[in-house]
């Protein structure tokens, strides 16, 4: 029997030539579809996975199997059960400082073809659909080279491996545009639409693509799922002593020794993964702060460097875990440019659906901009604390705006004298910023 691996989502990662279907299936893979199709009923599956206490790993957190019990289930013959329902893999991974997922798609995408198996299985889809990052080209070529061989293997299509369980997959490259990775706005483009988020209620899970159930997870979540169903809930719960079960992907990027990828176990603190990982800051520079996880999220400073890498403990210093990507901020780079540049983003990947977004984001560019040359003054900062109100949750068509202004928040709060510097004096006090 194979041991059980203490970083299963990376340890059969391999980026220069990733394993075909049958290097794949030697190494153990398929081994977790294979028990879910033949020994498990959906139900079993199901409870499973809730047993797991497995969250999403795109951002938000919620757990996966409640997700998934939402979807509708009906029994055979049922003359209200829809013709099909539908899971969507979200691998449209554009959040900037973000680049775990495509670890994964490039590195074993079979690992993501078999999770889907299983995933597919549990909520009754037989139509699967990968939404991948349009700028992925390389992980494109990868998973629909290894969509064939699941093809040809008969893991994919009708009856699979002699069960009466049947599903086709497909991949789709995004159009581009961040507001994608949003999962009703990816299921509008999905569909050929413009990509504008959907008022909820209803959810995908009732009423998603085409109008038929739904299930949206993200590649890193539903990576976990072969593991699980090798090696079971508690297995998965023991690979963390945190109260967020299993392992995470984090990622350091910034002016660190060594910026990268590590699978660490749920709850591995700040310090470890941007020191002990990530090599500390450069010589020469001090860590002046960073988003935790990735560029939607609130700066933390470095006494918050010993707060554990989980949802809770992330909130509850006053940031979100958000995807696990820290963007480190050095003491010679200047905070006021770093958010202008975030700004910049998310303005023009704004989908322009409500006015606090569409117009709210280019108006904080704009004061931005001026404060970083030069030309501001102590009301525009009044303005934009306005203009962060104003973008806040609940005051949105969707979470971009709210996510949009995180940094700029929190930059207020903690490089307040930075902003003041920049007025009082007239230019940015960082040789521009730079």
């Amino acid at each position: 029997m194979i041991k059980a691996p203490d970083k299963p989502l990376t340890s059969l990662v391999n980026l220069e030539q990733p394993l075909s279907i049958e290097g794949y299936i030697e190494a153990g893979g398929y081994q977790g579809a294979e028990k879910a199709l033949h020994h498990l009923s959906r139900a079993e599956v199901l409870t499973l996975v809730e047993d797991s206490t497995l969250k999403g790993r795109g951002g938000a957190g919620f757990p996966t199997g409640m997700k998934w019990k939402c979807v509708p289930m009906y029994e055979p013959g049922d003359v209200n059960a829809p013709e099909c329902k539908y899971l969507v893999c979200n691998a449209d991974e554009m959040e900037p400082g973000t680049f775990k997922d495509r670890v994964l798609l490039e590195g074993v995408p079979h690992q993501l073809i078999e999770a889907m198996i299983i995933a597919a299985y549990t909520i009754g889809a037989e139509k699967a659909y990968i939404f991948l990052r349009g700028e992925y080209h390389l992980a494109a070529r990868r998973l629909q080279q290894a969509i064939d061989e699941a093809y040809r293997s008969n893991w994919l299509g009708e009856n699979i491996q002699g069960t009466d369980i049947h599903l086709d997959l497909y991949l789709h490259s995004s159009a581009g545009r961040y507001i994608c990775g949003e999962e009703t706005a990816l299921i509008n483009a999905l569909e050929g639409k413009r990509a504008n988020p959907r008022a909820k209620p209803p959810f995908p899970q009732f009423s998603g693509l085409f109008g038929k159930p739904t299930v949206v997870n993200n590649v890193e979540t539903l990576s976990n799922l072969p593991h699980i169903l090798k090696h079971g809930a508690d297995w998965f719960k023991g690979l963390s002593p945190d109260s967020d079960a299993g392992t995470k992907i984090y990622a350091a990027c910034g002016r660190v020794k060594t910026p990268g990828t590590w699978e660490l176990p749920m709850g591995a603190t700040i310090r470890e993964v941007l020191y002990d990982h990530g090599g500390g800051m450069l010589d020469g520079l001090k860590l002046k702060g960073l988003l935790p996880g990735g560029a939607s999220t609130d700066f933390l400073l470095p006494e918050h460097l010993d707060t554990p890498m989980d949802f809770a403990s992330i909130a509850k210093a006053g940031s979100r875990l958000g995807t696990g990507g820290l963007i480190v901020l050095d003491d010679h780079n200047c905070p006021v440019s770093m958010v202008l540049n975030l700004l910049q983003f998310f303005a023009q990947e704004s989908c322009g659906w409500c006015t606090p977004c569409r117009d709210g984001t280019p108006w904080a560019v704009e004061v931005l901009s001026r404060i970083e040359q030069g030309q501001g003054s102590l009301d525009d900062l009044d303005t934009l604390a306005k203009l962060c109100d104003f973008m806040w949750l609940g005051k949105t068509h969707c979470a971009l705006a709210p996510g949009a202004v995180e940094p700029l928040k929190s930059a207020l709060k903690y490089f307040h004298d930075d902003f003041e510097q920049h007025i009082e004096q007239g230019c940015c006090p960082y040789q521009g910023g730079h």
